[in-house]
């Protein structure tokens, strides 16, 4: 999808957001950003598959709720029976690596990073490589580029970065692809954090799409039950978003609380995803 879409709806959903509490028509909120409301219909279904007040439904407090009740029935059940589900199809995509203790104290020293811009589903974003995996995946506030080049170089100091549009570029269409090829190799990525932040990062992989989880949960499952804080701050510092999903995690109030991307892009992403588990829930009841 092209960007200029997606800021479409991006302000779209920010709108509604911002009046939440006034009774507001989606001939308004297509008015608000450019389109008749027909083509705003047109558009949100091509984004999301659903119509906006489908959309808007999905993102209520109660359907957050509910899931954060249904996905704890589920994450329970696997954190007894061991870690094969429910991460297990998502273990076909991603393998994970870390750095060295030697090489995370130089912030990478020796390692050369690609790395690139790209359009995706939910803005441009930067995406970087090492020959061991993608090592982060931003996406670009509006002072853009020259910013989001500057946090890469920051933490990863000690590493020699190399722009490479084209040669990042099939991983990114791979990312945000809507189905993955079972024959093809995982997606590898390569984490540099403290022992308990890539402890975290790699529980957030095990969080299916159209699930959520609380912070407190969260902190249960990586053992450290009264951590919620620290779990939280983990999750805020996440390098590579959107492929770990820390957008997946919300307040226990239901209420979808902060993301380093902006609270509009995470009602975009979580929203989508609602939509596509709805429809393949439909589909699986539906009769033959």
């Amino acid at each position: 999808m092209d960007s200029g879409d997606y800021r479409r709806i991006e302000k779209a959903i920010s709108f509604l957001q911002e009046n939440s509490l006034r009774r507001l028509s989606l001939e308004d909120t297509a008015k608000q950003v450019g389109l008749s409301f027909y083509q705003f219909q047109r558009l949100f279904r091509r984004w999301a598959g659903v119509t906006p007040k489908q959309f808007l439904q999905l993102l209520t407090v109660e359907h957050s709720r509910k899931l954060l009740r249904d996905s704890a029935t589920v994450f329970d059940t696997a954190y007894s029976v061991g870690p094969s589900d429910p991460g297990r199809l998502h273990d076909l995509f991603v393998s994970v690596e870390t750095v060295t203790p030697g090489r995370f104290k130089t912030q990478g020293r020796g390692i050369a990073i690609r790395f690139g811009t790209y359009s995706s589903p939910f803005g441009n974003c930067l995406a970087a490589l090492t020959e061991k995996g993608i090592c982060e995946l931003r996406f670009l506030d509006d002072d853009g580029i020259d910013r989001a080049v500057e946090r890469l170089s920051r933490r990863w100091r000690g590493a020699e970065l190399y722009e490479d549009q084209a040669g990042c570029r099939q991983i990114v269409e791979r990312i945000f692809s809507r189905s993955a090829p079972s024959e093809d190799v995982p997606l590898r990525l390569f984490l540099m954090g403290t022992n308990f932040q890539t402890q975290v990062w790699k529980a957030l992989l095990r969080i299916p799409e159209g699930s959520v989880i609380s912070y407190e949960d969260l902190a249960r499952w990586v053992h450290r039950p009264s951590a919620a804080r620290a779990v939280g701050n983990a999750v805020g510092q996440n390098p590579i978003s959107y492929l770990i999903p820390c957008h997946r995690v919300i307040r226990k109030t239901g209420e979808l609380g902060g993301y380093g991307g902006g609270i509009s892009r995470k009602m975009a992403i979580l929203g989508r995803e609602f939509a596509l588990n709805a429809s393949l829930t439909s589909t699986r009841l539906s009769p033959e």
